[in-house]
């Protein structure tokens, strides 16, 4: 499945190149190898594979299992390199996939929102991010999307929609002392997605307007 990687990544930047004005920011805060975790707003189902390719380096990332019903699609999304999460289970399993890929030195994204914001605007997060970025010790690299939320309907193919891709330094989440409560997952969370609305223009912070990086409000 390998050359299917990087066939399908060199159609996808044909496409962007061709049918977007896309422009890439901060490269240089990705590190070239090791263990990773990407965290970035997630806007439109074009996103993983933008930010596949903004990255410059090999990622990996989690979907809803339903794209893999359909064995086809199945395939296609395996051969990029997504594994399928369960909404409605438990997702211990999920994480333990996802700290052993980490472990391997792959480099993980993760849209924290868990879904697309219809509005362009920053939904509150869901914890997971933060419990594998803790878990795991790896540095968290934030990434800020603007522009694929005009990815839609057929007008969008004539009018070549600006997109940004605004990619942050790289931090590590503070350590854990003692157990790892609820209390302290939402922090987290919430610096992780601080981070996230400092590389974002105002009109897309929604639910995390007026917050410090460190995830308290003003």
């Amino acid at each position: 499945m390998v050359w299917f990687y990087y066939v399908a990544r060199l159609i996808v930047r044909v496409l962007f190149l061709l049918l977007t004005r896309c422009r890439v920011r901060g490269k240089d805060n990705v590190p070239a190898q090791g263990p990773l975790v990407v965290v970035a707003n997630h806007l439109n189902l074009v996103d993983p594979p933008l930010l596949g390719l903004s990255l410059g380096r090999r990622v990996m990332f989690m979907a809803k299992e339903e794209l893999f019903r359909p064995r086809l699609m199945g395939y296609f999304m395996a051969g990029l390199g997504t594994f399928p999460v369960s909404r409605g289970k438990s997702g211990g399993q999920a994480v333990r996939q996802a700290l052993g890929m980490l472990a391997n030195g792959w480099a993980l994204a993760l849209f924290p929102e868990g879904m697309r914001s219809r509005r362009g605007q920053l939904r509150s997060a869901f914890p997971g991010a933060a419990l594998i970025a803790s878990r795991c010790g790896a540095p968290v690299l934030p990434v800020g999307i603007t522009g694929t939320e005009k990815i839609k309907g057929v007008a969008w193919l004539f009018s070549r929609p600006e997109i940004r891709v605004n990619i942050g330094p790289p931090f590590y989440l503070p350590p854990i002392n003692g157990k790892l409560t609820k209390q302290r997952l939402a922090e987290l969370t919430d610096i992780i997605m601080g981070r996230i609305t400092e590389l974002l223009p105002l009109e897309y912070h929604g639910h995390y307007l007026e917050r410090k990086p460190n995830g308290t409000k003003d």
